[in-house]
Formats: structure tokens, C-alpha cells, sequence
């Protein structure tokens, strides 16, 4: 009887050895990516970032007098050279921009120091933004001097403000910033102090490390990783939300839900009124977001993790808004989204990304069809929205020099237990630990990616209070780089 029960204990132990070898062996397929011949954007900029900064501090402990009249004096040039534009058709490739881009930088530098005049700064980003986008509508925004000319000034504009808002006391500064109203027949409803439309597309950040990735993976690093619509009944006034989730696909929320599933910031974007499309018909919007979401409620849409925007039947973010305008004849990203460097499409494709020109959330604010209604973010999840950049950014550092998001390999069987798990939950029509379409092996690389992240976050909270007591003010972006950067080199993490 003993000799029987040690036999099948034997024999079982063989049995789940031979299962656990077995879920090892390796079933991905590694295909080299298709990156065509874009090329990344480099500000390579360091020495600029550095003087900055030091006119910043100089001056900030300097006489506010002085400082008073170098403030007016360099908002009344960058005024000057603004209304220039405003009133003149410009090519991308004018020297009236490279100039521009030059006094939004150093007059940040000196508003920096002195806050009183950031309201004003503000505005007049604002203006700038709105005045490069009008012009860029007759521009290739697939053109390369086009595409960069529009993000050093729209992108580094907003990298200033945004140094400036985290150098001021968060109790002066509202988190809403307004932009431009762009007339609409849509419904509308009021939110938090902002009028929405019907049609408007909501372009945010959320909290985890993946999104950092997706809003820095990119040619043209940006700020934004979730696209959504909304759309609002006109019979009743009811608001709803329609985006695409990695763990369930296309949904169909509350704006409580939307906004209780965490965001660092949300921009509000518009179809501008004076587009053809919208001269012949103002309801363009509205009659999109109805289509999205009587299709999104008819049935269920799975995520596109491969982000191929030819192919609809499965739908990312960024296509829930594209693919419905384009059925209204609108075709949003007129400049697609490029991934060119290979150590960033190694990691992407990791995820199960197969597409590397396609739709990314960042890039819709470069449209030249849409113009930013409004635009939310506080202080504190702004510096957490920089943080998770930098660190983001020195880890890509890394993949470019061939380092890989590399997961304990004997972890594989039991996350592929938990795939088969999830996928009787799907069954049922549940969310199981391991989302639809992604892999048991995706699924440990975005484990070892946020355990990687957070680890570096802990270190750099501590080099972060470290820098403000030892210089007085919160180290800005290029300074948080660094220190991720040294973090990962000294403890060796990739």
C-alpha cells in the first residue's frame, strides 16, 4: 500500500514537472519590425536646458526690479513677433518660427523667476499654439519640417508652461486652462467649469508606467497615452464616455467612471468651425460620437494591441475617435505617428505592438483640424506626469544601447496558467488578471516594466527633496532625466 502512494506521488511530481518544462517552452515568434525611414526627433539641446536654468536661478535672487523690466521687455518682442504670424502666412521652414521658439524659452526663464506674469505667459502660449495650428492647415503635416516646426513650438511651448506652473505656489494657479471656444451645434453640458460637446475628444494621461510608454514611445515624445469620445443625448442631456481599454476593449462609461479611472491631466479637443466639413454641416461632431456609441453599445469591440488603424475590427484609443470621423469624412492624424528607433519598437513589439506608423494619443494635438478647447492638470499630478516621463525616458535610453524588459523566466508557466484562467472568465463574460490579446509573455514584461519603474520612482523621490533643499526650487524636467538616468546606472537595472 505505501509502495502504491509513493508511485503516485512519484508519478504525479513527474506529471507537474513535465507540465512545468513544457510551459516553458518559448512560443513567441520574433519578427524584426517594419520601421520604414522616419527618423526619431532629438531636441539635443542639453546646453540650452542648462542656461536656462541658470538665468532662472540667477535671477530669481536677483533685484525683482531688473527683473521686471527684462520680463516686459522680452513678452512685448515675443507679442511683436506673434501678431506677425497671426496676420501673415508663413512656409514651416521661416526663420519667424525658429525666432519665436527662442523667445518662448527665454522668456519662460525669466517668468520662471518671477510668477506674477505667468497668467499672461499663458496666454499667450495659448495664442502662439492656436496661431502655428492655423497655419500648419495648409502645411504637410507628414513633411518632416513641417511635423518639427509644430512641435518644438507647441510641444516645447507647453514643456515651458508647465515648468513654470511647477516653480509657483499651486494655490496661485487654476488646473484649468482654457483655450480656444470653437463654435458648435452639438449638445453641450457643462463640467467642472468647461462647456463640452457632443464630438469633443478627450485626450489624457493615466497613472500606470504604460502609459508613460506609450506617451514617450513615439518619434515626437509627448504628454497624452488615452483618446476618448463623448457623446451627449440630445434628448436628454445625458453624457457618455467611449474608449478603448486594454483589459476589455471598447466601452461604453459615466464621466464619473472616466474620471475615477485615474488621470494625471485631460485636454479637450474640437473640430475647428471653419473646416468645410463643418461649414456644410455643424452637426458633424454630434453624428459622430452617435455613431461611436451605438456601435460601441451594439457589441463587443476587442483592443488592437498590434495598433493597426487599416484594420477596424478591433479598435485602440486613438482608433475608437479616428475611425469614426473618417466614416464622416474626417481624417484625424494628418500627420501619422511614427516609431523609428528599434530599442523603443523592440519593447513596443514586446507588448504586442506590429505597427509602427499609426495613430498615437500625443500626436492628435499637432492636428491642424482641431483646436485645444480646454485643458486640465494640477500641480502635483503634473510632477508625477514628469517623473514617470523621465524615468520612462532614461529606461528607452536603454533599449537603444539593445537592453531588453527581461522577466524571471520561471514565471512563465504560471502567468500562462492565469492566461487560460482569464480566458474561461472571458467566457463568461469577465475580466480575467491577463487582458484579452495580450500574451502570458506581454503580460510579465508589463509586470517587470512597472516593477522597474517603481523602483527607480523610490529612489528619485529622495533626489528630488535632496535637489529642492540644496537649490531652492524643484528640478525641471532635463534635471529629473538625469537623475533617472543615474539611478538606473548605479544600481544597474537594465
Amino acid at each position: 500500500m505505501v509502495k502504491k502512494v509513493k508511485k503516485k506521488i512519484f508519478t504525479g511530481v513527474l506529471i507537474l514537472a513535465a507540465s512545468y518544462l513544457l510551459l516553458l517552452v518559448p512560443l513567441e515568434k520574433k519578427e524584426k519590425p517594419d520601421l520604414g525611414d522616419k527618423k526619431q526627433f532629438v531636441w539635443n539641446r542639453d546646453s540650452l536646458w542648462l542656461s536656462l536654468e541658470s538665468v532662472f536661478a540667477e535671477n530669481k535672487a536677483g533685484n525683482p526690479a531688473l527683473l521686471t523690466d527684462k520680463i516686459l521687455s522680452s513678452i512685448d518682442e515675443l507679442k511683436k513677433d506673434l501678431e506677425f504670424i497671426e496676420n501673415k502666412k508663413f512656409a514651416p521652414s521661416d526663420s519667424i518660427f525658429q525666432k519665436l521658439e527662442h523667445e518662448i524659452f527665454q522668456t519662460a526663464a525669466l517668468v520662471g523667476s518671477s510668477p506674477v506674469h505667468l497668467a499672461e505667459f499663458i496666454d499667450l502660449f495659448s495664442r502662439v499654439r492656436n496661431a502655428v495650428k492655423k497655419q500648419s492647415v495648409e502645411w504637410n503635416m507628414n513633411d518632416i519640417t513641417a511635423r518639427q516646426t509644430i512641435y518644438k513650438l507647441v510641444y516645447g511651448g507647453r514643456a515651458a508652461v508647465e515648468e513654470l506652473i511647477l516653480q509657483t505656489d499651486p494655490r496661485k494657479i487654476s488646473p484649468l486652462i482654457f483655450g480656444k471656444e470653437e463654435p458648435s451645434n452639438s449638445p453641450s453640458i457643462n463640467l467642472k467649469g468647461v462647456n463640452l460637446r457632443s464630438g469633443d475628444i478627450l485626450v489624457s494621461r493615466g497613472g500606470a508606467p504604460t502609459s508613460a510608454l506609450i506617451a514617450r514611445g513615439n518619434d515626437y515624445p509627448g504628454n497624452f497615452s488615452h483618446v476618448a469620445l463623448i457623446y451627449i443625448d440630445e434628448k436628454n442631456n445625458h453624457p457618455y464616455i467611449i474608449e478603448s481599454h486594454i483589459e476589455k476593449g471598447v466601452t461604453v462609461s459615466s464621466v464619473d467612471e472616466y474620471l475615477n479611472d485615474k488621470k494625471l491631466r485631460i485636454m479637450v479637443l474640437r473640430l475647428r468651425a471653419d473646416l468645410n466639413c463643418m461649414i456644410n454641416d455643424r452637426m458633424i461632431p454630434h453624428k459622430v460620437a452617435e455613431y461611436s456609441f451605438y456601435r460601441a453599445s451594439a457589441g463587443h469591440i476587442p483592443y488592437d494591441f498590434t495598433m493597426n488603424i487599416h484594420d477596424t475590427s478591433k479598435l485602440f484609443c486613438s482608433e475608437v475617435a479616428s475611425s469614426a470621423y473618417k466614416k464622416f469624412g474626417v481624417n484625424l492624424w494628418m500627420g501619422l505617428s511614427h516609431i523609428s528607433s528599434p530599442g523603443v519598437a523592440r519593447w513596443l513589439s514586446g507588448f504586442g505592438v506590429k505597427y509602427f506608423t499609426t495613430q498615437g494619443p500625443s500626436d492628435l494635438e499637432y492636428d491642424p483640424q482641431l483646436s485645444v478647447a480646454a485643458e486640465w492638470r494640477d500641480a502635483e499630478t503634473l510632477f508625477k506626469d514628469h517623473m514617470d516621463n523621465a524615468v520612462i525616458e532614461a529606461m528607452l535610453e536603454k533599449a537603444e544601447e539593445g537592453k531588453g524588459l527581461v522577466y524571471d523566466w520561471y514565471l512563465l508557466p504560471p502567468a500562462r496558467i492565469l492566461k487560460l484562467y482569464s480566458s474561461v472568465m472571458n467566457l463568461f463574460g469577465k475580466i480575467g488578471p491577463i487582458p484579452v490579446g495580450m500574451s502570458p509573455e506581454s503580460a510579465l514584461r508589463s509586470k517587470k516594466l512597472t516593477a522597474l519603474h517603481d523602483e527607480v520612482i523610490s529612489v528619485m523621490d529622495l533626489k528630488v527633496k535632496e535637489f529642492e533643499n540644496n537649490k531652492g526650487y524643484k528640478p525641471p524636467y532635463w534635471q529629473l532625466v538625469n537623475l533617472a538616468r543615474n539611478i538606473i546606472n548605479e544600481r544597474n537595472l537594465l
